[in-house]
């Protein structure tokens, strides 16, 4: 599992929490994401560190493996800050086997030959104090694997990130994943979500499983889902004013925390509640509005952005404004989400008799 940003979720990021994981979720790994601007590291160095350090403590006290991340998404790096954090984070916990180094969470639309100088710099920091894993972060928000693949960083001990979420990234991105593995590199996916890349609107487990038998079937072993947080957002693995201690019960976890949950304890994943899924809709239900995913959060916001909400278990693509469904592909099919990229629009709890087109 994927600790939340560490300077607005610093509540999770304790022996209390990583001891229930291990316990009840038999969670084997934690990421602890260290924010880096917006009151992170660069502002409050000595209070991030410290609770990296608790985390990466409390790991190895209970035989885990962790992964300090240096969290920031599509923003500049801060090479001449990463530098000396790594090599200091290096020499203390270097010699812990299972203590696995992220350099760069989320690099931006970019070309790859930037993303690898950055790294060029700051892999030698680490490799000066130890030879244990190093992940390193890929262009468009880490899912470029393909790119690194074909010119990858020096060095051995080397892997390259992959991040989806599950409701935005489909096969393509999967495509894009076997390339990279074709050409030789090792992926570890240190953030996966079972909702939109945004971290809320939809929930879509049906792609989650997809993803994750896919991972499985390639060889992917490291995988940390986003996130244990309490956020009032789909992504999150606990709902809100879950405790600060761990010992959650199943009814203080969200449908994704739950799901997530039963995933890594190896049992079979429940299914999404019925009429549980919902969007935002501005023509009477009819069908569900394009729109931020602000509105399309839940039924508070939606209300906010002068909508209503629809709550639905199934639906069709439409491209008469709901009036009847398709006739369209099987992708455009899945959810409100991948219709709205296909430009059609959701009509929820409509059901489709059209014929997928080929």
């Amino acid at each position: 599992m994927s600790l939340y940003w560490s300077q607005w979720m610093g509540q999770y990021w304790n022996s209390a929490d990583i001891a229930w994981l291990i316990k009840d979720w038999n969670v084997s790994i934690v990421r602890a994401a260290m924010g880096v601007y917006a009151g992170g590291y660069l502002e409050n160095p000595d209070a991030q560190k410290a609770l990296v350090n608790t985390v990466v403590q409390a790991c190895i006290d209970q035989g885990i493996y962790v992964i300090i991340d240096w969290h920031l998404s599509n923003q500049d790096p801060n090479v001449n800050a990463a530098k000396p954090f790594f090599s200091e984070m290096a020499a203390q916990w270097g010699s812990y086997d299972n203590v696995i180094f992220e350099d760069y969470n989320e690099p931006g639309p970019q070309p790859w030959s930037n993303v690898k100088s950055y790294h060029e710099q700051v892999v030698p920091e680490i490799r000066a104090h130890t030879n244990n894993l190093i992940i390193c972060g890929t262009p468009s928000w880490s899912q470029d694997v393909d790119e690194a693949a074909s010119d990858p960083v020096s060095g051995t001990n080397i892997a390259y990130t992959l991040h989806f979420y599950a409701a935005t990234h489909k096969q393509s991105l999967r495509d894009k994943a076997n390339t990279a593995l074709g050409r030789g590199i090792a992926i570890f996916i240190t953030e996966w979500g079972t909702c939109e890349a945004s971290g809320t609107g939809t929930l879509d487990l049906g792609s989650s499983q997809t993803w994750v038998d896919w991972a499985q079937q390639s060889g992917i072993g490291g995988m940390c889902n986003w996130a244990i947080e309490d956020k009032a957002e789909t992504c999150a693995a606990l709902n809100a004013g879950a405790s600060g201690n761990g010992g959650w019960p199943t009814s203080q976890l969200t449908s994704s925390g739950n799901w997530v949950r039963n995933f890594i304890r190896g049992g079979s994943p429940p299914p999404p509640p019925p009429g549980k899924t919902g969007c935002c809709s501005w023509d009477g239900g009819k069908t569900c509005g394009i729109t931020t995913a602000y509105c399309k959060t839940n039924a508070s916001d939606c209300a906010s952005c002068k909508g209503s909400w629809v709550t639905y278990d199934h639906g069709c693509c439409s491209w008469d404004y709901g009036t009847t469904c398709g006739p369209t592909t099987s992708y455009c099919e899945t959810n409100d989400a991948d219709c709205e990229n296909c430009k059609g629009r959701w009509a929820p709890n409509k059901s489709s008799s059209s014929q997928f087109l080929a």
